[in-house]
């Protein structure tokens, strides 16, 4: 038998050659495609996270209310369901890999139309919610600061008219939801932490048995100006007259009796200048039973820390301000002196 000869190394190497280039293709190939896979996932994540999203279904925005104790689930769904954003899923996955899925807040939140994944979530992330306010303006009574509450489509439930003087007027922010009745005892609450604070640290002597008679007080005085400046001076001039036992004479006292605080509309008559009710302080020596109007942070801190000053008696001066004087001949030259400003602005 003839042996078979081997083929020579040389052979052999050569025979390998081919199969350790293909090899070689073929890993580059792979790599290649690889690198198309995955420049193509990043150009989709770019696109899924900076890219626009749906568009508002009306106008140019969508407000969207996420419940406070919603996961992270129902946000996206909510958000889906309320065409912000175009996949759940995708959401899920961007807060996650972005680190927000933890920090997402509740509330009231407006997205514009088209807006990006980031811009949902960064906005969500921040709790940059929509931001809503009532206002209560100083020398409002209670019952016209109901009506403002019930006017406020945001609240909910109703609220009781409390007593009169005993909201601080302010600008308080509220939530969508929020019950009408919680808005209306936060304004009780700071009325009555304000009104704590100010009698603390009231002058010593002032001529009242108790903070309510401050309160009353100080309603007159938001109802008889509107500089913040006189208010202090106002004060002073109804707290000497009650130390000499005067009556206040104050015109808006009159008013609330006749209207409970709403506008006359007209000028005070003689005959209601005499009219015996309790809050007629042209009669009534005193003060009146109650507040007439819930005054603001000036009118009471004024009663609390009036100027100190003689005077008895005020009149308007033209000016949108008032003549004070500490005496009735001089009250009697400025009543002229206004009298005259009248009649000239009347031709």
């Amino acid at each position: 038998m003839t042996p078979r000869k081997r083929p020579p190394a040389k052979a052999k190497r050569k025979a390998a050659l081919p199969l350790r280039k293909r090899l070689v293709i073929m890993g580059g190939s792979a790599a290649a495609t690889l690198a198309v896979i995955v420049a193509v996932a990043a150009l989709w994540g770019l696109w899924s996270w900076f890219g626009p999203g749906p568009a508002a279904r009306e106008g140019d925005s969508t407000t969207v209310l996420l419940r406070q104790g919603g996961g992270i689930t129902e946000i996206a769904q909510t958000l889906r369901s309320e065409h912000v954003i175009g996949s759940s899923a995708v959401f899920l996955v961007a807060a996650q890999v972005s680190g927000a899925a933890k920090r997402l807040k509740a509330g009231e939140y407006e997205f514009p139309s088209r807006a990006s994944m980031a811009t949902v979530i960064d906005k969500i992330r921040h709790g940059r919610v929509v931001r809503h306010f009532v206002t209560i303006p100083e020398g409002m009574t209670s019952e016209m600061a109901v009506d403002v509450l019930m006017k406020e489509d945001v609240l909910t439930g109703s609220a009781p008219v409390p007593p009169e003087g005993a909201i601080l007027p302010e600008t308080y922010e509220v939530q969508r939801g929020e019950d009408r009745a919680a808005v209306l005892q936060r304004m009780m609450n700071d009325r009555d932490a304000l009104l704590e604070q100010l009698w603390a640290q009231r002058q010593p002597g002032l001529p009242f048995e108790h903070p309510e008679q401050a309160v009353v007080m100080a309603s007159i005085v938001e109802k008889e100006t509107a500089k913040p400046d006189e208010r202090p001076r106002i004060a002073a001039v109804f707290i000497n007259r009650l130390r000499q036992g005067m009556k206040l004479q104050s015109d808006p006292t009159i008013i609330y009796g006749l209207t409970r605080g709403r506008p006359l509309g007209r000028g005070i008559r003689q005959s209601e200048l005499q009219s015996d009710t309790p809050y007629n302080t042209y009669v009534i020596v005193g003060l009146p039973p109650t507040p007439i109007a819930n005054p603001g942070r000036a009118s009471l801190a004024a009663v609390l820390d009036p100027a100190k000053t003689a005077d008895l008696y005020f009149v308007a001066d033209g000016t949108g301000g008032h003549a004070f004087s500490g005496t009735l001949d001089e009250h009697a030259r400025n009543v002229a002196r206004w009298r005259r400003i009248e009649q000239a602005r009347e031709h």
